[in-house]
């Protein structure tokens, strides 16, 4: 990416993402729901990883059901479900968000992955492939990443991947009754060329630790 690129952007408008480890798709309820609500209530414990989310956990399968179905209405966010190839079931969701395509911008957020698959590569190969897409295919300028600044695990992994910390805002957010300061990061294109070989690097096998290369202080 260069200087010289600056627009018309198209709208994001990305129905399926194929990789090795993941299939990401778009959000259709009656195909998900069974394999979403499964693994992110049961046991009862899963249940805290809607701590920071703005949504669930929820009293039963049916008010899941409820709430996939109105997601499918929304332009913005675009909600996505990750089919995870090694349990070969649906195990979490993702978004894009914050589409400002005559800016050429977008945030990957609404977040969530059962605990069966965390620690593992589904969220460093789902952040890649929609980072490989926006700046490759898109040729967006920036991808952002935000989340509550209480949640170590999130802020942990956008530095990991590469994200640069920009910043905190201070009460950005009420979630569930409470305020939330909100950490932002983002990748911009000119960050893009290293950031994808150690991405890949590490998706392939050949380095076992992602955070060595991209690590960065906030």
């Amino acid at each position: 990416m260069t200087d010289a690129f600056m627009g018309p952007w198209n709208f994001p408008d990305i129905h399926q993402l194929e990789g090795k480890y993941v299939s990401i798709q778009r959000i259709n309820p009656e195909r998900d729901i069974d394999d979403l609500f499964s693994v992110s209530h049961t046991p009862a414990e899963y249940q805290n990883l809607f701590t920071y989310m703005s949504f669930g956990p929820f009293a039963e399968k049916s008010a899941m059901l409820a709430w996939l179905n109105e997601l499918t209405k929304s332009k913005d966010p675009l909600y996505y479900s990750v089919f995870d190839k090694s349990h070969n079931k649906y195990i979490g969701m993702a978004s894009l968000l914050n589409i400002v395509p005559a800016q050429g911008r977008v945030e990957i957020g609404n977040i969530w992955y059962s605990p069966l698959v965390q620690k593992t590569k589904v969220n460093t190969e789902v952040t890649y492939l929609f980072l490989k897409t926006l700046f490759q295919d898109y040729r967006y300028r920036r991808v952002e990443w935000k989340c509550d600044d209480l949640n170590v695990p999130s802020k942990q992994a956008a530095l990991r991947m590469g994200f640069s910390y920009e910043g905190l805002f201070r009460q950005h957010m009420i979630i569930k009754g409470k305020n939330r300061d909100t950490a932002w990061y983002a990748i911009i294109d000119k960050d893009w060329s290293p950031l994808e070989k150690n991405f890949e690097a590490y998706l392939s096998g050949n380095v076992d630790s992602l955070s060595k290369l991209n690590i960065q202080k906030p």
